[in-house]
């Protein structure tokens, strides 16, 4: 009964992460990257170990692993935006009858 708990639960985690919406934002927000990491690793770890340290020692890690990610993310997508800004920003413009640019 116990196996089946786990497998149960582990599926639940699973379908859990894998139906979490992406959204690329550049706010510095790593809460859910680390979150599901440390559920992940704590999945992890107490199934490999067979104990509640292993669990624990793996949600942590999971957690630290998950952060940076998040924050790689966050870097990744900040780039992103101000490309896409300065692309932007000089995309639209006219020329006068003296041949000169002006932007909107």
């Amino acid at each position: 009964m116990k196996r089946l708990a786990r497998i149960a639960a582990a599926a639940a985690l699973a379908l859990g992460a894998g139906t979490v919406t992406a959204s690329a934002a550049c706010n510095g927000d790593a809460s859910t990257e680390t979150v599901l990491g440390a559920g992940s690793g704590a999945l992890v770890g107490g199934l490999a170990s067979h104990s509640i340290v292993g669990a624990a020692v793996g949600g942590v890690a999971g957690g630290l692993i998950g952060n940076s990610i998040g924050h790689a993310n966050n870097r990744s997508d900040c780039r992103r935006e101000a490309r896409a800004r300065a692309r932007h920003d000089h995309a639209a413009y006219y020329v006068d009858h003296n041949g000169a640019r002006h932007y909107y």
